[in-house]
């Protein structure tokens, strides 16, 4: 009798979010899928096998919002993890933030966004908008990193 097959065991999907900061404010889309559906969020989303980190946040960014940016470099990595409703996890995205330079085009809401515009950084403290978790954080570290180049 051949031994049962046992599920393959789940691995961690990498993705990439864009940072892009202009003029005291971020970039930020309303996702339209979950997780996090329509809450506020970076741009961004899974890296094809054989695609360079750079490559997929600036296809994501511009399938998403029609902004074009220069990526400057990583600065940060965040877990986001997709639970159902019993707790148990679907799936585990980790998210490399990339810090891009504006270039060109204002945003546009398309492929898996509902939504995109550029955001104050002062109301990212506020509860008016909802928020994926971390996005505040990452905005304010992306702009320091800005200021200071």
């Amino acid at each position: 009798m051949p031994a049962p097959i046992t599920p393959p065991i789940a691995r961690p999907i990498p993705a990439t979010i864009a940072a892009v900061v202009r003029d005291g404010h971020v970039l930020l889309v309303r996702r339209a899928n979950p997780p996090d559906e329509n809450c506020w969020a970076f741009p961004g989303g899974k890296i094809d096998a054989g695609e360079a980190i750079d490559a997929a946040t600036v296809r994501e960014l511009l399938e998403e919002t029609g902004v074009v940016a220069e990526p400057l470099h990583v600065f940060d990595a965040v877990d986001v993890f997709d639970r159902d409703e019993t707790g148990a996890l679907r799936r585990h995205f980790i998210l490399i933030a990339v810090l891009c330079r504006w270039q060109s085009g204002e945003p546009v809401a398309g492929d898996d966004a509902r939504d995109a515009r550029w955001v104050p950084l002062a109301e990212l403290e506020g509860h008016e908008l909802a928020m994926s978790f971390g996005v505040a954080r990452l905005a304010r570290k992306a702009a320091a990193l800005m200021a200071a180049m």
